[in-house]
């Protein structure tokens, strides 16, 4: 194991191949139907955000292991405006865009791990993980 699949995000249709790649790679690990829904609705947010805040970036879709235990990745990078204050932005509820998506915190809910790093002026780039069962 052990690949890793690019798509650029600037568009709806950026974030539905970034859904359609992430689901067929995570399938393709054996993860169940569920999984595969947590997984695919994460992508379309953490897309959907880059579009949102950055207007472009990329979606780095990774499969790997640890200790024998199978990981699906994903990592949204952009160099949009960053956000000033991360705690705030995992607040349930919280949006500076007025929509009502997951959001952040919808991210960490759907996976089982997430980091973000961000510099206002620079970008951000958030990586989440599903470890498979």
């Amino acid at each position: 194991m052990g690949g890793e699949e690019r798509v650029r995000i600037g568009s709806d249709a950026d974030i539905v191949l970034a859904r359609q790649r992430g689901r067929e790679m995570a399938a393709r690990m054996g993860f169940s139907s569920t999984d595969l829904v947590l997984i695919t609705t994460a992508i379309s947010e953490l897309a959907r955000n880059i579009i949102l805040y950055a207007g472009h970036g990329e979606i780095v879709l990774r499969n790997g292991s640890d200790n024998g235990r199978a990981i699906f990745s994903v990592m949204a990078r952009d160099q949009g405006p960053g956000i000033p204050n991360i705690e705030q932005a995992m607040r349930c509820g919280y949006s500076t865009s007025g929509n009502l998506g997951l959001g952040l915190p919808g991210v960490r809910r759907l996976m089982d791990e997430m980091t973000i790093e961000s510099r206002v002026g620079e970008g951000t780039t958030v990586v989440a993980k599903k470890w498979k069962p």
